[in-house]
């Protein structure tokens, strides 16, 4: 599984635009930038930032996001493409968590796949920076945590 990015525009008067399979970013017509999209899994633009149509239209089918905010860091917009998951799926859980007859059981069930997930992520974060880590003693501290992680799961 690839750990996805997300790229932050902070420049003022930044492009964003498609270029085949390629985000690219000009400022004052010049490339500053290239990052395909497939290494990208959301895009946040601070302030003036110009994004072009076809680009909006290619983060959306491919299920990306697109955050606009203000200069200041204030949300404005998301952009994003089909929602994923299984709504019915979410909207039972929710309904059997408040009936009158909701057994500690599955609470506790939905709270530990809920937990497992976030600390198998986290592992996952910790593999990949021991991976790309340049010094050897902190990427030998990240795996032993990483590993220790997978102990609990």
């Amino acid at each position: 599984m690839q750990l996805l990015n997300t790229l932050y525009v902070t420049l003022p008067e930044s492009y964003l635009h498609l270029d085949n399979d390629t985000l690219r970013v000009e400022i004052e017509h010049e490339t500053r930038l290239r990052v395909p999209l497939h290494h990208l899994s959301s895009v946040v633009c601070f302030g003036h930032v110009m994004v072009s149509p076809i680009l909006m239209h290619r983060l959306a089918d491919d299920g990306k996001s697109l955050v606009l905010l203000d200069g200041r860091g204030r949300f404005k917009a998301r952009l994003e493409g089909p929602v994923s998951g299984n709504v019915l799926l979410r909207q039972a859980q929710h309904r059997r968590l408040f009936e009158n007859s909701a057994s500690a059981d599955f609470c506790v069930a939905v709270a530990r796949a809920c937990i497992a997930g976030k600390l198998k992520n986290c592992r996952q974060v910790l593999q990949r920076g021991a991976r790309e880590n340049g010094r050897e003693e902190d990427g030998a501290v990240l795996t032993a945590t990483a590993d220790e992680l997978g102990r609990a799961l």
